[in-house]
C-alpha cells in the first residue's frame, strides 16, 4: 500500500516568496518533492530523519516509519572509511555544503553507492539547524566504471591488442603492441593493419580470413607479419568484429601473441622426432618422408635419383673387441665425416644398427656410383676413433613407376652382393663390382 505523504511545515511565508506563499503553494511543494526522482531527506540538526520521500523509500527499501527518527547511521554499510565522515561533518557545521559519494547498506543488506549533496539550513529566527539530504543511487555508474577501469588494465597488461574503426582504420593500440611490432601508438593511429604485411600470404588467405569475419564476426588463426624492423614473424591473432544496436560494424578489435619461439620449438621437436639421437643423421622415420617427397619431385620433373646404402665391415667384431661405447663413436664419427663430404641436397640417414641410407636427389647411378666410391676411399683412408674401419655400398637409381620399397630393396640387394665379393667396394644395380 502506498504509504500517505507527510506533510512539511511549512515555514513563515517571508521565508517562502518566490517559491510558494500560501499554505496551497506549500502543499504543492511538498507534492513536488515527495514525488521527485530524486532522494530526498531533510534531518534534525543530530540528523534524525524528519522527512524521507517516496524515492529516498525505494532507495534504501526501509518503510517510512522505519526511518524517520532515525539517523543515517541505520544505512552505513561499516565500509566507508571514517576520514570520509570526518570531513563530512567539518563541511556541515561549517555551514558549507558537502558533496560525495557513500557506500551504504539497503535493508535487505545490499551494498549500494550514492553521491549526496548535504546542505545546512538555519532557521533564522529560532538559530536551529536542519538537514537537507538530496541523493542519487550511483551503483550502476560505479559498477560501469569498474569495469572500464578493469578493461583498461586488461587492455594495457594482456595480449597486444589493437582497436580499427569500421573502415580498418587503427585508433588505439597498447604497450604490448609496440613490445611486439615495435611501433609507437601514433606511428599506426589512422594507418591500416596493411601495414605488417609480410607478403607471405596469396589473396585466397585474406579472402577467407574476411568471410569468415563478417559471416560469423570472428576470425582466429595463424598469420605472419612485418615488425617495424622488417622482420617477418609469426603471430597467433584472434579478431572481433563489434556491432552496435542496429547491426552495424563499429570497430574490430585484434587480439593476438608472438608465436615465434613456439613455432622454433616445434621445428626442434620435428627435427628431434626425425633425427637420430645418436648420430645426428635422419632417423628411418625422417628418410621414409624425404624418399617420397624425392619421389614424387623424381615423377613430376623427371629428374633423375638414386639411393645408396652402406654398413660398416664387420662392425659386430669391433663392437666385441673393443666394446659398445667405442661402437658409437665410431657411428658418430663415421656419419659426421660423410655429412661433411655431401652435397646440401643429399640426405644422410641411419637406418639401423651400422647401417645407414644417401638419398641422392638429381643424380644418376653412374654418378652416385661416383659418389659412393668417393667415400669408400675416404672411410678407408681415416680413422674413426682410433680405429681403422672400411664400408660396403649398393645403390640403385630410380627407373619410372618405381616405389620407395622397390628403390630400396634393389639399393639392398646391390649392397648384398658387395659384401658377397668381399667387402670394402660398390655395387650398383644391374652392375658388377
Amino acid at each position: 500500500m502506498q504509504e500517505p505523504i507527510r506533510e512539511l511545515e511549512c515555514p513563515p511565508r517571508d521565508r517562502l516568496e518566490p517559491f510558494a506563499t500560501t499554505a496551497a503553494d506549500c502543499r504543492l511543494l511538498a507534492i513536488a518533492i515527495e514525488q521527485s526522482p530524486v532522494a530526498t531527506a531533510i534531518t534534525d540538526a543530530e540528523g534524525r530523519f524528519e522527512f524521507v520521500n517516496r524515492r529516498f523509500i525505494e532507495v534504501t527499501g526501509y518503510r517510512r516509519d522505519e526511518l524517520l527518527g532515525q539517523t543515517p547511521s541505520l544505512i552505513k554499510s561499516g565500509h566507508t572509511p571514517l576520514a570520509v565522515y570526518q570531513s563530512l561533518w567539518r563541511t556541515l557545521e561549517a555551514g558549507e555544503v558537502w558533496c560525495g559519494e557513500l557506500l551504504n547498506r539497503k535493508k535487505s543488506g545490499e551494498l549500494y553507492w550514492e553521491a549526496e549533496i548535504i546542505t545546512p539550513v538555519r532557521d533564522e529566527a529560532s538559530g536551529a539547524v536542519r538537514y537537507v539530504v538530496v541523493k542519487e543511487d550511483i551503483t550502476q555508474r560505479k559498477r560501469h566504471e569498474s569495469e572500464l577501469r578493469l578493461l583498461a588494465t586488461a587492455f594495457e597488461t594482456g595480449q597486444a591488442t589493437l582497436i580499427t574503426d569500421a573502415e580498418m582504420r587503427i585508433e588505439r593500440v597498447n604497450a604490448a603492441f609496440t613490445a611486439i611490432t615495435g611501433y609507437r601508438a601514433e606511428e599506426v593511429i589512422g594507418e591500416t593493419p596493411r601495414l605488417f604485411k609480410s607478403g607471405r600470404h596469396d589473396d585466397a588467405f585474406y579472402a577467407a580470413l574476411w568471410e569468415a569475419l563478417l559471416s560469423t564476426g570472428h576470425w582466429q588463426g595463424e598469420i605472419w607479419n612485418r615488425n617495424k624492423a622488417g622482420e617477418v614473424y609469426p603471430l597467433w591473432q584472434s579478431i572481433t568484429a563489434v556491432r552496435d544496436d542496429h547491426g552495424e560494424i563499429r570497430n574490430f578489435v585484434a587480439v593476438f601473441h608472438n608465436i615465434s619461439e613456439r613455432k622454433r620449438m616445434e621445428r626442434e621437436l620435428a627435427r628431434q622426432a626425425t633425427r637420430d639421437h645418436l648420430t645426428g643423421a635422419l632417423n628411418r622415420r625422417g628418410f621414409d618422408d624425404a624418399l617420397e617427397a624425392a619421389l614424387a619431385e623424381a615423377r613430376c620433373l623427371g629428374r633423375p635419383l638414386s639411393l645408396l646404402i652402406f654398413d660398416i665391415d664387420h662392425f659386430k667384431a669391433v663392437n666385441d673387441c673393443h666394446g659398445h661405447d667405442r661402437g658409437d663413436a665410431i657411428l658418430q664419427a663415421l656419419a659426421h665425416r660423410v655429412q661433411a663430404a655431401l652435397r646440401s641436397s643429399d640426405l644422410l640417414a641411419r637406418w639401423g644398427g651400422e647401417e645407414f641410407t644417401l638419398l641422392l636427389p638429381g643424380t644418376d647411378a653412374s654418378g652416385a656410383r661416383a659418389i659412393a666410391e668417393r667415400l669408400r676411399q675416404m672411410v678407408a683412408s681415416a680413422r674413426f676413433a682410433g680405429l681403422g674401419v672400411t664400408i660396403s655400398l649398393g645403390g640403385s637409381g630410380y627407373r619410372r613407376g618405381d616405389s620407395g620399397g622397390e628403390l630400396l630393396q634393389r639399393a639392398d640387394a646391390a649392397l648384398y652382393r658387395a659384401k658377397g665379393l668381399g667387402r670394402n667396394r660398390v655395387v650398383m644395380d644391374g652392375q658388377g663390382e
